[in-house]
């Protein structure tokens, strides 16, 4: 089952909280890549990297939760807050996934 996950950044966080965990944070999507199959930031009107965004299989919500705890930006203070949606790919590199009759 696949899963979006949105990150909403903490307005107040220290600005060099991204570029000081970054590492750590990458190392750990790559670890995880079984799991997670894209993220990156979303971007404000400035173009800057804000809050951000994950395409996840996984099992469960549960799983997909567990997941995120152990982030390394989540401790940090950067993330005020995430939400965990259910998605269902239907379109992917030109091809339908599915058939609509």
């Amino acid at each position: 089952m696949k899963f979006i996950i949105l990150f909403e950044d903490a307005p107040d966080a220290d600005p060099d909280i991204r570029k000081t965990h970054m590492k750590k944070h990458l190392n750990f999507l790559e670890q995880n890549s079984n799991m997670i199959e894209a993220a990156g930031p979303l971007s404000d009107d400035a173009g800057q990297g804000r809050d951000g965004l994950w395409i996840v299989e996984a099992g469960s919500e549960d799983e997909v939760d567990r997941l995120v705890h152990q982030d390394p930006f989540l401790p940090t203070g950067l993330r005020q807050s995430y939400s965990i949606i259910k998605w269902r790919q239907v379109y992917l590199n030109g091809v339908r996934l599915i058939d609509p009759s």
